[in-house]
């Protein structure tokens, strides 16, 4: 029994230290993202700018330590290390959980979303089954008792986690799991299917008695049915709350409104548009790779002329600093402003493009990967 539950413990330990990695690694930008809500409630907003490539070492972190695991190769070192490890995270996630501080940690990317208590929850069976590897490490045998072996296999796990990193970040992820993924009908997704509720809301008042000084909360339908509104004892004391009563269905996509300048909203002529148009996303225009900028201009341009294809860039800057880069950059492309979050998550890139038609998400591509205009015009505008 010992040694199956020795067994059950390394292999479900070091399976899921892997998966986590590999999926945050997969979306190294997207972790990075959720690394930035963590400095900023820490006060460490000094590190933003070191994020991604802390991301890459967590993702490898983890991966390397499952493998490890799995293999048996240092037992106490690498049981110390999870510890720690999970320790560090047991101690993010609770401090998510209680303080409603950041509401997803990212454990799993966006491919498993867990509420701050699952992630809590989670990292408390992880740290008991830790605590119990290490405390049991001598009965971990490894593979193999060959040094030189043992340290190939941690240099090539190393090695391939770190470049996976490296590769998802210089590209896109191999698995996109947000709303705007290829194939993607936006329109759809930022809907409430037929049959389906919304949330359903409450207007609580905080009542007041003038005369006995009693005070009461009540809802707006009990304030109305009651007819306590014309008794003249009683007041509304503050701003009325809304409180959610029923939680109901949430669209994939329910943040995404883009306006021009004025703030006239865009979001359903841009999206629906019936042709084919290309979106240029450039969430912060000061970080911005400005000669990825450049050849996307230039492909706009070409397939305005040769096949009136519309583009659009979508920012989250102000207008003034979006116009000041407009002119300087000559941009060919009409912009609209949009809010970071949704912007972060339509291409892990700054800058990054979609194609869309019908607001159905044709391709998307990170600026390393943007094709030539020769090769859109092939695979899509001549068609």
């Amino acid at each position: 029994m010992k040694k199956i539950a020795l067994n059950f413990s390394r292999i479900f330990v070091g399976i899921l230290f892997i998966f986590s990695g590999l999926i945050k690694a997969n979306d190294p930008l997207g972790f990075g993202y959720k690394l930035q809500e963590y400095f900023e409630v820490f006060r460490m907003s000094f590190l933003g700018e070191f994020a991604t490539g802390i991301a890459v070492l967590l993702c490898v972190l983890e991966i390397v330590l499952g493998a490890l695991l799995l293999f048996g190769f240092w037992s106490k070192k690498v049981t110390g290390g999870l510890l720690l490890v999970i320790i560090f995270f047991t101690f993010l996630t609770f401090v998510s959980a209680a303080f409603k501080v950041v509401t997803s940690c990212g454990c799993f990317g966006d491919a498993i979303p867990l509420t701050p208590w699952q992630s809590f929850s989670k990292d408390l069976v992880l740290l008991v089954l830790i605590i119990y590897l290490f405390m049991q490490h001598k009965l971990i045998k490894p593979l193999t008792e060959n040094s030189k072996l043992q340290s190939a296999l941690l240099i090539i796990v190393t090695l391939a986690s770190t470049l996976f990193g490296i590769y998802t970040y210089s590209t896109l992820p191999v698995i996109d799991f947000l709303p705007y993924k290829v194939g993607a009908n936006l329109p759809q997704l930022m809907k409430i299917p037929e049959g389906e509720k919304g949330d359903e809301y409450a207007i609580m008042y905080n009542m007041h008695n003038k005369t006995t000084n009693e005070k009461k909360v009540m809802s707006d339908k009990d304030y109305l049915k009651t007819e306590i509104w014309k008794d003249e004892k009683w007041e509304i004391v503050g701003e009325p709350e809304k409180v959610l009563v029923k939680k109901g269905y949430t669209p994939k996509i329910m943040d995404l409104m883009i306006s021009d300048a004025s703030g006239t909203d865009y979001t359903k002529e841009l999206i629906e548009n019936p042709y084919y148009n290309l979106v240029i996303v450039a969430y912060n225009l000061k970080d911005v790779n400005e000669n990825a900028i450049a050849k996307i201009n230039a492909i706009a341009l070409n397939a305005t002329e040769q096949f009136n294809i519309r583009t659009v860039l979508l920012t989250s800057n102000s207008a003034s600093d979006a116009d000041e880069f407009s002119k300087r950059m000559k941009l060919f492309a009409e912009v609209f402003y949009a809010d970071a979050v949704p912007l972060k998550s339509m291409v892990r890139s700054n800058p990054g493009v979609l194609l869309l038609k019908n607001g159905v998400v044709i391709n998307k591509w990170h600026f390393n990967t943007m094709p030539t205009f020769d090769k859109l015009t092939d695979q899509y505008f001549s068609k």
